[in-house]
């Protein structure tokens, strides 16, 4: 028996070394040949797309966006062209990162480019993406944006609220003079309270229904609409909701950060600040308010504001598109169900667009027919084409407003000992663009 046990050995590490691989050559030969014939149709299937870096094993391409993924989209476009193919996980994505395919996207392919994915935070955050920013390209969708340009974003609609926002703008102006210089408050609303106050008001003016027409403000008309509109298209508690926080959330926001960066650029810029002032001043000589009336007149505070849009877009990467069916950009074949981003930023700093694109210089807009309301893809900070953001008169006439108000009531400059090479302009990337650190500065009251 012991004259057996190396036999027994030998042949035992024979099986293991060399008879049980040679039973798994079939099996290796199958997975090699799949692999190659997976490999094969991958590349034939990326030669259609637009160029981009190579994909990892189930994350894709997330790896390469950072924190700052408007950042990290303008080197990999600076690496492989204005448009490129990410693999997000498990989804295609397309990115567009300059103004001739950014046209493409918004105007040449708009209708089949429409839609909007279902992102899984906005389900959470707007009642199931029943809103107009992210609800799905279709009859709802129509409808409900329909209702917002007729009652609350027209230009006539725009103008009746004049008044109101002259009111808003006074109030800041007072509660600046009255506060420590460079107070600032930011968005911290989660859904829950969003949610509680949004019941509120939808009781104030279910019980207060009775009201004249000329008082009648959106909510009034979307209760109306709730109430008397047709079943084929019924319009939820939750639907109003969404569009309340479309109108309220975002453009208070996107406002807040465009002033917020206007007022770091100017107090970095004091010449341009001065020269900003001195043509509001001139216009108002000793009046103290300034209305809208007065803001045509306002030729050089427009291009500042234009400038601000340019450099420092308050969303920086535009809420993506899904493609509806199979469409062909810059030559490239991008399949349905991709995810479109346009990169606003990098398309704001592009230097075939924009001579002295990394310098903050307003006087390029002087004489320029340059505008952002999405036929120059140079500037589309609201976007363009039909997913374009509905408030671009509502917004701007806010922001120009306040801009020129603040301008006209106070002399800003920085802290004692302060330079403007001191500020930290490090931006916190998300669905809008803040600046990391709080902008602190002195405002001095002017009296005309």
């Amino acid at each position: 028996m012991e004259n057996l046990n190396p036999a027994k050995m030998a042949l035992a590490k024979w099986l293991k070394e060399g008879f049980l691989p040679l039973s798994l050559l079939p099996c290796i030969f199958l997975v090699v040949l799949t692999m190659l014939l997976l490999s094969h149709k991958s590349r034939k299937r990326r030669s259609n797309l637009p160029p981009g870096p190579p994909a990892i094993p189930i994350i894709g391409n997330l790896h390469q966006l950072g924190s700052m993924a408007h950042l990290s989209l303008q080197r990999l476009a600076a690496k492989y062209g204005p448009i490129i193919y990410l693999q997000l996980g498990q989804i295609p994505t397309v990115v567009a990162s300059s103004a001739r395919v950014a046209k493409e996207v918004l105007k040449t392919h708009d209708l089949a480019l429409a839609s909007q994915p279902q992102l899984f935070a906005a389900k959470h955050l707007f009642y199931n993406c029943t809103n107009v920013v992210f609800s799905p390209y279709g009859a709802y969708w129509r409808h409900i944006r329909k209702i917002c340009i007729l009652e609350l974003l027209s230009a006539k609609r725009v103008q009746s609220y004049s008044c109101v926002r002259e009111e808003e703008v006074a109030r800041l102006v007072c509660r600046i003079a009255e506060s420590s210089p460079g107070m600032k408050t930011r968005l911290k609303d989660t859904f829950r309270r969003f949610d509680k106050l949004f019941d509120q008001i939808l009781n104030e003016h279910v019980s207060s229904s009775k009201k004249e027409e000329y008082s009648k403000d959106l909510v009034d008309v979307l209760l109306e609409i709730q109430k008397n509109g047709s079943d084929e298209m019924p319009l939820t508690t939750d639907n109003i909701k969404a569009i309340i926080l479309d109108m309220f959330a975002a453009g208070t926001d996107t406002t807040f950060i465009t002033l917020d960066w206007a007022m770091t650029e100017l107090v970095m810029n004091p010449l341009v600040m001065e020269k900003a002032q001195n043509e509001v001043r001139g216009i108002m000589g000793e009046r103290r308010v300034v209305l809208e009336s007065d803001l045509p007149q306002l030729q050089y505070i427009k291009a500042v504001i234009k400038e601000i849009f340019r450099y420092h877009p308050p969303v920086p990467v535009l809420v993506p598109r899904e493609s509806m069916e199979d469409v062909i950009i810059d030559g490239y074949k991008i399949p349905a169900k991709t995810r479109v981003f346009v990169n606003v930023w990098a398309i704001g700093r592009d230097q075939e667009s924009w001579e002295d694109s990394k310098t903050f210089r307003p006087e390029r807009f002087i004489g320029s027919d340059i505008d952002f309301r999405g036929q120059d893809f140079e500037l589309i900070p609201f976007g363009a084409g039909r997913r374009g953001c509905p408030a671009i008169t509502f917004g701007t006439a806010v922001v120009e407003l306040a801009l020129a108000q603040l301008l006209h009531s106070f002399d800003w400059e920085l802290p004692p000992g302060i330079t403007a090479e001191d500020l930290d302009l490090t931006e916190v990337f998300g669905i809008s663009m803040h600046r990391r650190e709080n902008l602190y500065v002195i405002a001095k009251p002017h009296f005309p």
